[in-house]
């Protein structure tokens, strides 16, 4: 499912940072351990195609993502890749449901009513569907952006940070939530975090 290997990269300011190579089976969970600084959300968005690296390589479902174009990676990432950022990106002047259908338009449109009502449904967002994204609460913005990431079923889902500003019991259940959606789109899940509190969660760990 995700393979990389001597992955290496160099900021422009010559911070260089070379990561362990990764060999994930489908259906396998990873979490990626580390302090701030150390490269985590490098390596994500290594993983993820949004960045380039400058020696290794990364393959997913047996696509090596170095070998495609910039479009041709865009739109990969878009079908297979679900992404959970640290800093949440909506469409500002939609609403929550508009947001949804928007993220099940591409690369292919299938507005899957019912996907997006059962997912809204088990993220508690049912009732803010026709709210605009700035009036809802700091909470209901991390679940749209779980639900953002999860709504096409992608086959890999990366997560940087999903849990940095919860307490302990709220971190236990955004785990559970995203390991219970990685079951039902029968997807890998591969946090990035700084919180040791997920390390019993899972079993598949790398420490930066």
């Amino acid at each position: 499912m995700v393979q990389t290997s001597d992955l290496t990269y160099t900021y422009k300011n010559g911070e260089q940072f070379k990561f362990p190579d990764i060999n994930l089976n489908a259906g396998e969970h990873l979490v990626i351990l580390g302090p701030s600084g150390i490269g985590k959300t490098t390596l994500l968005y290594l993983m993820a195609g949004l960045l380039q690296p400058i020696e290794g390589t990364v393959s997913i479902s047996g696509t090596e993502l170095n070998s495609l174009s910039r479009r041709k990676i865009d739109s990969f990432r878009g079908e297979n890749i679900g992404l959970i950022f640290q800093q949440y990106h909506f469409i500002k002047s939609l609403n929550v449901a508009e947001n949804l259908r928007l993220r099940q338009s591409f690369p292919i449109d299938s507005n899957d009513k019912k996907r997006r009502f059962e997912l809204a449904e088990r993220l508690g967002l049912t009732e803010h569907l026709g709210k605009k994204v700035s009036t809802l609460s700091q909470g209901q913005q991390q679940r749209l952006s779980i639900a953002l990431g999860l709504i096409h079923k992608p086959k890999i889902i990366f997560a940087d940070e999903p849990t940095s500003n919860l307490d302990d019991v709220n971190c236990d259940k955004v785990i559970q939530l995203l390991k219970e959606e990685a079951e039902i789109c029968k997807s890998s899940l591969v946090i990035i975090t700084h919180d040791s509190r997920l390390k019993p969660h899972f079993q598949n760990q790398i420490i930066l």
